[in-house]
């Protein structure tokens, strides 16, 4: 073979060489581009692919539990009465189930006695004397009967546990600030309440009720 022909065959060689890899190129980008998903700035998609803020989780969410809990909530003695004659038939009344205990709604006109820690003990007449409830007043809210008592709010919305967590803190703290924001807690030992809220049926003897509307008597 003459050195012209070499230099020819290593030509085409090298030739076909490129095209191959343009081609093989072009195979990769094209199927990134198939897995790719355009995204624009401020549709949904974009939304969900954001930080998760709980604090914005929880105004949004805050609003449509107060009125759930509003709406459904019957009034402390009411409660206490059809609680200590058939438990199951009144969390299957007014409840929803947790793996916990169900969360209860309730509604309560009553005396604030001893507090600690922003927990105030209120005595409601007509609720049995062996019945003890307590009203979070904040300004820390603690658990998550808020968060779980519409039943619709699942772990697996959120990313992980932590995630599921702050949820329901964003919910607390959307309560707080509105429910809660103006309260005196110095001054409320002897005042007349009147709460809405829920609490969490572990001891029918014994309430914990976190507030969606907190009233005190002037």
């Amino acid at each position: 073979m003459s050195t012209s022909e070499a230099q020819g065959s290593r030509t085409a060689k090298s030739g076909r060489t490129k095209w191959i890899l343009v081609g093989a190129a072009v195979v990769v980008i094209g199927a990134i581009a198939l897995d790719t998903t355009v995204v624009r700035i401020g549709s949904d998609q974009d939304l969900r692919q954001q930080a998760f803020d709980p604090d914005v989780y929880g105004q949004e969410q805050f609003p449509r539990i107060r009125e759930l809990i509003k709406e459904r909530a019957p009034n402390a003695p009411q409660l206490a009465t059809e609680l200590a004659e058939d438990k199951d038939a009144a969390v299957e009344k007014y409840g929803t189930k947790g793996g916990i205990g169900a969360v209860m709604p309730v509604r309560l006109t009553g005396v604030v006695g001893e507090g600690k820690s922003g927990v105030y003990n209120v005595a409601v007449d007509g609720v049995p004397e062996d019945v003890t409830i307590r009203v979070q007043s904040g300004p820390a809210i603690n658990g998550t009967d808020l968060r779980d008592y519409p039943g619709d709010i699942a772990f697996g919305e959120f990313t992980n546990q932590i995630e599921y967590q702050n949820a329901g803190a964003g919910i607390n703290r959307a309560m707080a600030a509105e429910a809660l924001n103006d309260l005196d807690r110095d001054s409320l030992s002897g005042k007349t309440v009147h709460v809405t809220g829920t609490f969490r049926l572990i001891n029918p003897k014994n309430w914990l009720v976190t507030p969606v509307e907190f009233e005190v008597e002037q």
